[in-house]
């Protein structure tokens, strides 16, 4: 089971916004004073604004303002920074911007511009001054040359090299850029921007309600995104794990969340669905998986509580027919309970999507993962596409320009330019809008490049880095969209357009990835057969599943914190494999020949599990039930009792029990216990018992007879003694005493005769 994962994001919107604002102040100060050249420098910003860069560094950028674009009649400016992060204050240097005379010839020698290599052609134009930069904080000054100036007037349409230096300790410190001047007239290429909207590197299946708030809020990064591209034609990559996410908690989902949902769907920007979680498919494919993972359920996230509104439609029942005694009379059947949302509804990312397109990781997919994905059927019956970069087919690899649509095989693929996209990239995570000059500069300057190379549109992206300010996706988008000849596109006019054949370079396989990937999906098939002990396995496999892409995500290539995510993930599945189980035993005494043994099944997950404890014997002393059925409650031990019968014989019997769920899964270790059976001690006790309950009735009756005897023999005695006292007495009585008459024997009454007196 596992738990959600804490957000790595911390908004620092706050600090954003007025190290921009200050930076902007300074700029714009410095661009309105008049100056025939350049612009006298700025006075020093008031408090000194704080350097970003790394301790014990220091960065000096070149940024042109309007993205380096230069039209005719159109003066050039520009922001030049200096931030200081080391321990010592900066002395004020003299800056000087020079500006090529001859512009850049093609994109190879844009990159070799960008990348530091001198350009001979280079002729200074203007020069500022910095102040003293304290210890940590920077200076910015604008410099403004004229569109009368003889330096920049009546250039020729092109891309020229740009740069700023100035002389230190060290040497010359320069930073580079480009002034586009676009044709005056030229065909419009079309453009599609693909913007991917993503939650970032995830742990958990699912984001949880306290994390939807914060993205979703007013300075959330998911906010952010689609306030990005509001308004825009920017083709969106959807991740379906965030809409899963609020959907699953019905009514319960933040009031915030919701809202944003329902601005994504009424959105008609054209889309397409990545992989749940943002999954990279390269190494699923790698890992020789059948097909691609997929969510299977979403029951374990959601309660029938939160969707208490939405009931079912009623089932229509047939009317009997009259007169049919076959008709069965209405059976009254229980309410529904609330309606659940089935998977597809819950990964729904809106209108005009379009199926079968896959995203996988810049540069992972070589013409074996491109067939692969080209072969996979799609619902609406459209072939399957994958997005890869220009930089891993040949004609971009040799710095020449891909048009958006191609076919690799017999695969149809949508090719991104590389250089522009990875320029955009660094302009949208770019805090600072005097530093995001400068990539949107050679973003626009490797546009004016493929518009000219390519009659076909062209088509480019955003990155999928998470924690971008809105300010920055909105300044990318917008270079790009505005940038000189080009005219955005939807997904489907790009999937359209013709397609030329392209050939693939040789990409090098993650083995990494591709043994996650394997060893995720064993772990996930060895707990799926755990998952039969439940009334609903999907309890367990769907968040598993879902936390196997999740970890797949693209966000997680070269994150540090991969492995260890991996790795816990892994041991969390092993917890869970171990959550159901016997508890250890003690060796038993069986004096019975009929008893039941007990034992204990230890259940930590939160639901009821259905087991067979399966019981087996080492030898014939004991009969012993080899199967009992048992229900271990939720997060509790649960007693089972196993009937047993012991034989003729004693001695030790070895018992071997083992869990397994109704499907016949092995859960948990077997246990083994001895009994010891003392199986004729049930007889001798019986018979001892008879022996010694027979010896005391003898004995009490020997005793009875006894007594009676000595009774009857103490009486006789005691007879014996009055009658010879009464003859003794009679002897003695006087002559004169009567004797009572005695009847005789026929009845008749004698009368008493004296006695005579007899002496001696």
């Amino acid at each position: 089971m596992t738990q959600p994962r804490a957000l790595r994001r911390t908004p620092r919107r706050a600090q954003r916004l007025v190290t921009a604002a200050v930076a902007a102040l300074a700029v714009l100060a410095t661009l309105l004073l008049p100056a025939p050249s350049l612009a006298a420098p700025s006075p020093e910003p008031t408090p000194t604004p704080t350097s970003a860069v790394p301790p014990g560094t220091t960065a000096f950028t070149l940024s042109p303002l309007a993205n380096g674009v230069v039209r005719a009649g159109e003066s050039l400016s520009v922001s030049i920074s200096l931030q200081n992060g080391t321990a010592a204050d900066l002395a004020p240097v003299d800056v000087t911007l020079s500006l090529g005379t001859a512009p850049l010839t093609d994109r190879t020698a844009l990159t070799r511009w960008l990348e530091g290599a001198p350009d001979p052609s280079l002729q200074p134009i203007a020069t500022t001054s910095t102040g003293i930069v304290a210890s940590g904080s920077f200076q910015v000054r604008g410099v403004t040359v004229p569109a009368d100036d003889p330096a920049i007037a009546d250039r020729a349409p092109g891309v020229y090299p740009l740069s700023a230096s100035y002389e230190d300790a060290s040497g010359t410190v320069t930073s580079v850029s480009v002034m586009i001047v676009p044709p005056a007239e030229a065909a419009d290429v079309g453009l599609g921007v693909i913007v991917p909207i993503t939650a970032g590197p995830l742990r958990a299946g699912l984001l949880t309600a306290d994390e939807l708030a914060v993205l979703t809020g007013p300075e959330g990064s998911l906010t952010d995104q689609l306030d990005a591209v509001r308004g825009t034609q920017a083709i969106l990559a959807v991740d379906p794990a965030v809409p899963a996410s609020i959907r699953v908690l019905g009514t319960s989902a933040p009031e915030s969340a919701a809202e944003w949902l329902a601005e994504l769907e009424s959105m008609q920007n054209s889309r397409f669905a990545l992989q749940f979680g943002d999954a990279d498919v390269t190494p699923q494919l790698q890992a020789d998986l059948p097909r691609l993972l997929a969510p299977t359920s979403f029951r374990a996230y959601m309660s029938p509580s939160d969707f208490a509104d939405v009931t079912p439609s009623p089932t229509p029942t047939p009317t009997p027919t009259p007169g049919d005694p076959t008709a069965a009379s209405p059976t009254p059947t229980a309410p529904p309970g609330p309606a659940l949302p089935s998977t597809d509804e819950l990964l729904d990312i809106g209108p005009a999507a379009r199926a079968g397109v896959y995203w996988p990781a810049d540069g992972t997919a070589d013409a074996d993962v491109v067939a692969q994905l080209g072969e996979i059927p799609t619902d609406g019956g459209v072939p399957s596409i994958t997005v890869i970069p220009s930089a891993t087919t040949e004609p971009g690899a040799a710095g020449r320009t891909v048009a958006a649509h191609g076919v690799v095989g017999e695969s149809e693929v949508l090719v991104y330019d590389s250089d522009v996209s990875t320029a955009l990239d660094e302009a949208s995570r770019s805090e600072e809008s005097w530093l995001r000059g400068a990539p949107l500069s050679a973003a626009t300057a490797y546009l004016a490049f493929a518009t000219a190379d390519t009659q076909g549109p062209v088509l480019v992206t955003l990155g999928r880095g998470d924690g971008r300010s809105r300010v920055g996706m909105e300044a990318a988008i917008s270079a790009a969209v505005t940038a000189p000849d080009v005219l955005p596109r939807s997904l489907p006019a790009v999937t359209t357009s013709a397609s030329d054949e392209i050939a693939l370079t040789g990409v090098e396989p993650s083995t990494e990835r591709a043994a996650a990937a394997a060893t995720l999906v064993a772990d996930e098939g060895e707990l799926g057969r755990f998952a039969t002990i439940l009334d609903e396995p999907s309890l367990l496999n769907g968040p598993e599943r879902n936390e196997i892409l999740q970890l797949l995500g693209v966000a997680w290539v070269g994150d540090p914190d991969w492995a260890a995510a991996i790795a816990e993930h892994r041991e969390q599945t092993r917890t869970t494999l171990g959550s159901v189980a016997l508890l250890p035993t003690v060796p038993n005494d069986l004096y019975g020949s009929n008893a039941s043994l007990r034992f204990w099944v230890r259940n930590d997950l939160p639901y009821p599990v259905n087991l067979v404890l399966y019981t087996t014997r080492d030898n014939l002393r004991l009969d012993v039930q080899n199967e009992t059925p048992v229900v271990a409650t939720a997060q509790s031990n649960t007693r089972v009792e196993v009937p047993v019968q012991a034989r003729v014989g004693r001695g030790e019997v070895t018992l071997t029990l083992q869990l397994r769920s109704p499907a016949f899964v092995a859960i948990g270790e077997p246990e083994s216990v001895e009994v010891n059976v003392w199986a004729d001690w049930e007889g001798v006790g019986i018979g001892a018992l008879a022996v010694l309950v027979g010896a005391l009735l003898i004995m009490g009756i020997v005793r009875t007879v006894l007594r009676v005897r000595r009774r009857r023999r103490g009486t006789d005695a005691d007879t014996a003694v009055a009658a010879d006292t009464a003859v003794a007495a009679d002897t003695a009585v006087p002559a004169d005493t009567a004797v009572a008459a005695e009847p005789g024997p026929d009845g008749a009454v004698e009368e008493p005769q004296p006695r005579e007196e007899t002496k001696p």
